[in-house]
């Protein structure tokens, strides 16, 4: 095979191949990454390629066995490979052979169970110990009755009977507000007719 030489016109590193302009040919030739093999360095744009021309399966020509000038050779067989190359594989370890060794069988481990027993036991002493019993729940007093009105009423000035929704507001009213005219007999219970 002859031997030719070109300058190297276009080369797309993500892919791995270009394209060199012949010395005194018209169209350019096809170059793969895999022709430049044992090349110190990936080509760029501009090196003279000294190659050999090839068809490939589909009969296209291709450069092969393709050397850049001025850069040296590696011992390497291998192609430089461009951006997508597997990474280098690292050093294998070497094993020991172990020895079998007269280990007694294993027992059933009680340890798990008798945790999970002793948090059951001390969650049920925590949990009884506040438990309240009926005896202990008192039945909402007077007093916290009427601090629940009054937090739900409030002065806004209603003075008649007309004016209130509820009892328990009528009274709020009564009680608390001034100037309401809800109890004309005075005896403390507010629009006795209306509730």
């Amino acid at each position: 095979m002859e031997i030719k030489k070109g300058k190297l016109v276009r080369w797309v590193d993500e892919k791995g191949f270009g394209f060199i302009k012949p010395e005194n040919e018209k169209d350019d030739v096809f170059i793969h990454i895999s022709a430049l093999k044992g090349m110190s360095r990936k080509p760029i744009i501009g090196d003279l390629i000294h190659y050999q021309i090839s068809s490939d399966s589909n009969g296209k020509i291709r450069a092969v066995n393709a050397k850049i000038e001025g850069v040296e050779r590696v011992l390497s067989l291998e192609p430089i490979k461009h951006k997508r190359s597997r990474p280098t594989p690292l050093p294998k370890k070497t094993y020991r052979k172990q020895t079998k060794t007269n280990r007694p069988q294993k027992s059933f481990n009680f340890l798990p169970i008798i945790m999970v027993i002793g948090i059951a036991v001390f969650i049920y002493s925590k949990v009884s110990k506040e438990k309240i019993s009926v005896d202990q729940i008192k039945p909402p007093t007077f007093e916290t009755q009427r601090l629940k009105q009054e937090e739900q009423f409030q002065c806004e000035g209603k003075t008649w009977c007309s004016d209130m929704s509820s009892y328990e507001e009528a009274v709020f009213y009564l009680r608390n507000c001034p100037g309401t005219k809800m109890d004309g007999d005075g005896d403390g219970i507010p629009c006795e007719r209306q509730f």
